[in-house]
């Protein structure tokens, strides 16, 4: 069955999204960037009320995804401690200043998280080729890429993210995510056949999921899994 994720900007959030069906959280911080690592108290308090999935963003800042050494020790020493939370994943990616992926640091931040998964985020929608950036990602050892098809939003993305999935095969899972709601996600799944969709599930204006749409997001994967 197509399984939901819900970004989750507060521990309020991530206890709705499972109250509400979610398969799994991403904790972040810094929704008004498009998400930074949280807090480790948000981080420890949402494991021990959570018994769905968690993954962790790991973002030292917000802007582009090219970062300094300063900040790329920050994010190794950010894995290597939060590994200790109980975690289930961890979510960043790295990319050059020509957008392309950063093969050699993301690859290191996989092995320092490893043997936990990893999710290359919507990096991936400033890349150039879609293409040649799933190679790259999948090199890397990311098991899972949180893409828009390298479009603001899923709508506009829907034909490269069709493509991404079958080009994907069976070697890395493409989630669907940005500007995801019950309204469009029965019709992406149909034009997509993706099997995991990400969406923060806010339809208020304001940086909490709202549970309703969690219930709907996740109503809608459940009859169209049958």
């Amino acid at each position: 069955m197509a399984k939901l994720e819900i970004a989750s900007f507060n521990i309020q959030s991530a206890l709705i999204a499972q109250e509400y069906g979610a398969d799994r959280v991403e904790l972040c911080a810094g929704m008004e960037v498009g998400g930074t690592t949280p807090s480790d108290d948000d981080i420890i308090q949402s494991r021990k009320n959570l018994h769905i999935k968690l993954n962790v963003m790991i973002r030292p800042r917000g802007g582009n995804f090219v970062y300094s050494d300063h900040e790329f020790q920050q994010m190794k020493a950010d894995i290597l401690r939060i590994k200790a939370f109980g975690v289930n994943g961890f979510v960043f990616g790295v990319l050059h200043e020509d957008n392309s992926v950063n093969i050699t640091q993301n690859k290191e931040l996989v092995e320092l998280a490893s043997p936990i998964p990893c999710t290359f985020h919507r990096a991936f929608d400033e890349v150039a080729n879609c293409e040649t950036a799933l190679e790259d990602v999948i090199s890397c050892g990311f098991q899972t890429i949180l893409t828009s098809g390298c479009e603001p939003n899923v709508d506009l993305g829907i034909v490269n993210l069709r493509e991404l999935v079958q080009l994907a095969k069976d070697r890395i899972v493409i989630m669907p995510g940005g500007g995801l709601r019950s309204t469009n996600i029965q019709n992406l799944h149909s034009k997509t056949g993706a099997h995991f969709y990400h969406s923060s599930a806010i339809t208020d204006g304001g940086d909490t999921a709202v549970g309703a749409e969690v219930s709907a997001l996740k109503s809608v994967l459940e009859e169209i899994s049958k």
